[in-house]
């Protein structure tokens, strides 16, 4: 484990338990799930789309192989007890098909904060998927994680992905000019954050309102 990248990740922390086996999340339509060297075909389907990879920080993938290397650098962070990546499966297909991913960007366990992102096939767009798996990858950092804070940040040229981030409970916090470097150019990003009063808040509200809609 490399403690220089994440200090005060101890081993008898949860979360240093969590990232060497990481649970499966599940939603009403999704399973989120460890990634595994038979997911590669079904990775290159979506991670090899132009428009997918458009405003992320990876290229296109150019082959199945370059889909197993992937799995593989995700699957030594699950052994090195390290942060990282969840597969994305629709349950409804019948089919263990991972149709994106979701996970944890940047970890600081000294102030209880992270980061997350993700990326989405683009057969699942408009579907609400991703806000549904945002939404349970939240309620899991928050609940098992216990952290205190959560930022996520998009290229202001994708406000699509800012549209999950607010229906997630995330407020805007801003915009930081040029702090992406990103496929030859300087990328200017929207950050987006949610602590955890707010999102219990939100939670005791909904429960409240769950509890007075009319019969």
């Amino acid at each position: 484990m490399d403690k220089s990248l994440f200090p005060g990740l101890r081993q008898d922390t949860k979360a240093w338990r969590y990232f060497r086996h990481p649970p499966t999340l599940y939603t009403e339509r999704l399973a989120l799930r460890p990634l595994e060297m038979a997911d590669a075909q079904s990775i290159y389907e979506w991670s090899s789309d132009p428009e997918v990879a458009r405003y992320v920080l990876w290229e296109p993938h150019q082959s199945v192989w370059e889909s197993r290397e992937y799995i593989r650098y995700i699957r030594g962070l699950y052994r090195r007890h390290l942060p990282s990546s969840w597969g994305i499966e629709v349950r409804d297909t019948g089919v263990r098909s991972v149709m994106g991913t979701i996970g944890i960007m940047g970890w600081n366990p000294e102030y209880r904060t992270c980061e997350i992102g993700y990326s989405l096939s683009r057969a699942c767009w408009g579907r609400g998927i991703m806000t549904e798996a945002a939404s349970r990858m939240i309620h899991f950092l928050f609940e098992d994680l216990e952290v205190y804070r959560i930022e996520a940040q998009h290229d202001v040229r994708n406000p699509a992905s800012g549209r999950v981030m607010e229906k997630c409970g995330m407020q805007k916090e801003g915009v930081l000019r040029g702090r992406v470097f990103n496929k030859g150019e300087h990328i200017d990003v929207a950050m987006w954050a949610i602590v955890r009063p707010d999102w219990r808040a939100d939670q005791s509200g909904a429960d409240r309102r769950t509890l007075t809609l009319p019969h």
